[in-house]
């Protein structure tokens, strides 16, 4: 007995190591945003901190009135009615249970209000302090069962807004408030990095079988987004150092690596019998190292298939856990066990190791990230996650670091997101089958598309119009179009962006109400107005016919006779064109006959000047004699 003391004593003091070594650094507390809409008197912004069970709506929020139960204000009890289920007098919007601090666990008494009835529960803190996070009981086998049923979100409020609260329920005022997590976590861009924290030992109470059910269910949506190239994942571990005064004593050995640097504490608590804290960190280590190994492989993902087949192949319940099944593992997975061994180097060198001095050094906050000192932990751009292990609260709590428009299908499934475009197009502008909703997993943008290759332009909500070649192909460039008895105009033309009607129609060209409408080039004088002529409008044209059988000519809008000599007018015309005729042939003629003497004269002159050199020559010689 007393050397069960003693050895408990020893686990105290290591663990005593461990949370001064995690106090070097900051303990984040994870806030969502909390609005009071009404009454007037509440109406701002406070601080809540979100707790460390159930299900945040990541990137959503909730509009809700809070009401306050006087018979069992501290919820540690079950309800005997629904005091929290929405009424007419609440106006039918979902309930935010305010309930105080006290008395029993933080969990408890968010699953009892959740169980009569409320969407969500606001604890209220029962003394003057800075926010904390509320987190789920350890190693409590009761409690445990309630944790992992709990599906709503839940926050501690301070002492201060909590009375100020209570005090306007108290005179029947109706308090409603949003809860905001939309900006929880940081959505920066197209990529989301995340980390898990995690421990390989199995045998320490429901926490490690939450983390076990969770990485089975959770590596098929991980997978996924890590072959996609959608996140960027780490795996993690926490480890502790032995305290100095500890290093050569029998627990510390027991406990620790590389001279009691590198530490974990032992699974049973109990230094007589089972597995090591050493064993476990040896084994924290090679899952750090198949990380790497597998990630130089252009293959991080396999770190998700090597946890869960060792949870499954090497359990400590079984006398598996150790390097000879790990190996096992490692092999089946076409990795090398000898590349994962050299990655771990020497164990029992006084030195550090530098995988394991990262992973101490990483536990440590910066910045909003704050000290990991919850195992698990998931931490999402830099923020700690807070709430359920859950394979879809965690999916969403991703899902919501991604920027807008940039979501992974994963994220857009039926399963974790609603899409908004599928009820009246969410409001934005369609045509046939081209939509500018795009649905995200925040909600919807409104933002004209790009369909093969042609872009459109608009505000996306009430105009959306193609432009570039071939945009006449996809729903008529956007543009008016009619077919009637079997003749077809349209406002859209390949040549030109934009929406022009065509010859014999006015309008703005685009597809609404007014589009293009019929030119009546009779009633409008503008076709057909010759003295002989009789116009009949037709649907984007009109028909002109002339009296006494006469011809009309569509091009002069003019009648002349079918017959020469019929009329005035045909003789007018047969001579204009007889003329024209005579003028074309004389005309070509003359031209035949001018570059028929230009180029005799040009063969004549090129045939001269042959002889001219001579002849000149000749007078010199002439000249030069009479001279003498």
């Amino acid at each position: 007995m007393q050397g069960q003391i003693m050895a408990r004593f020893q686990i105290l003091a290591l663990m005593f190591a461990m949370a001064v070594s995690s106090a070097w650094g900051d303990f984040h507390v994870e806030e969502n945003s909390l609005r009071v809409t009404s009454p007037a008197s509440l109406q701002g912004k406070y601080e809540s901190a979100i707790g460390n069970f159930g299900v945040p709506q990541y990137g959503g929020t909730l509009a809700g009135t809070v009401v306050y139960s006087k018979d069992q204000p501290k919820a540690c009890e079950a309800f005997q009615d629904k005091p929290f289920k929405p009424t007419e007098s609440s106006g039918r919007l979902p309930v935010i249970a305010l309930v105080d601090r006290g008395d029993c666990y933080f969990a408890k008494k968010v699953y009892n209000a959740q169980q009569a009835g409320a969407a969500a529960v606001l604890v209220a803190d029962d003394r003057k302090e800075s926010l904390l996070t509320m987190d789920s009981p350890e190693d409590d086998a009761s409690a445990a069962k309630y944790v992992e049923n709990i599906t709503i979100p839940s926050a501690l409020i301070t002492k201060d807004f909590a009375d100020k609260v209570k005090d306007a329920l108290e005179h029947k005022e109706l308090v409603n408030m949003n809860l905001d997590w939309r900006e929880s976590l940081p959505h920066p861009d197209e990529r989301v990095e995340y980390e898990f924290w995690t421990n390989s030992n199995d045998e320490c109470g429901p926490r490690c079988n939450v983390q076990i059910d969770f990485v089975k269910s959770f590596k098929g949506v991980a997978q996924i987004l890590e072959q996609g190239h959608y996140t960027l994942f780490t795996p993690h571990y926490i480890t502790w150092y032995c305290p100095r005064a500890f290093i050569e004593s029998k627990q510390c050995k027991a406990q620790c690596i590389n001279n009691g640097r590198y530490c974990a504490p032992d699974p049973e608590q109990n230094f007589d019998i089972g597995y090591d804290g050493k064993q476990v960190v040896t084994e924290n280590l090679r899952q750090l190292c198949v990380f790497r190994v597998a990630t130089k492989k252009e293959r991080p993902w396999v770190w998700w298939d090597y946890v869960t087949d060792f949870q499954i192949r090497c359990p400590m319940k079984e006398k598996k856990y150790g390097p000879t099944c790990a190996e096992q593992v490692i092999t089946s997975l076409s990795l090398d066990p000898s590349d994962v061994r050299d990655c771990m180097g020497d164990l029992e060198a006084d030195k550090e190791n530098p995988i394991l001095q990262g992973e101490q050094e990483a536990q440590v906050g910066k910045g909003d990230r704050g000290d990991v000192t919850i195992l698990p932990t998931i931490v999402i751009n830099q923020r700690q996650y807070r709430g359920k292990l859950d394979k879809a609260a965690v999916t969403k709590a991703i899902c919501s670091g991604f920027k807008e428009t940039t979501d992974p299908p994963v994220c857009l499934s039926e399963a974790v997101e609603t899409n908004e475009c599928l009820t009246n197009n969410g409001g934005c502008w369609a045509k046939g089958n081209v939509t500018a909703c795009k649905d995200t997993f925040r909600g919807r943008v409104c933002e004209c598309p790009l369909v093969e290759g042609v872009q459109f332009h608009g505000d996306g909500y009430s105009l959306c119009q193609a432009n570039g070649p071939g945009h006449c192909k996809i729903e008529n460039g956007g543009c008016w179009e009619e077919t009637q008895g079997g003749q077809r105009y349209s406002a859209c033309q390949d040549s030109s962006n934009g929406c022009k009607c065509p010859e014999g129609f006015t309008g703005d060209g685009l597809d609404d109400d007014s589009g293009c409408v019929d030119i009546n080039e009779c009633t409008e004088k503008t076709r057909c107005q010759c003295p002989e002529c009789q116009c009949k409008n037709t649907w984007g044209s009109y028909d002109c016919q002339c009296s006494s059988g006469l011809l009309y000519i569509h091009e002069h809008d003019i009648c002349i006779s079918k017959k020469l000599g019929g009329s005035k007018v045909g003789w007018a015309v047969s001579f204009i064109v007889l003329l024209s005729m005579v003028v074309l042939l004389v005309g070509g003629y003359v031209i035949y006959k001018y570059r028929l003497r230009s180029y005799m004269d040009s063969e004549i002159r090129a045939i001269m000047a042959q002889y001219m050199p001579l002849d000149s020559q000749n007078e010199v010689q002439s000249h030069l004699q009479e001279d003498a």
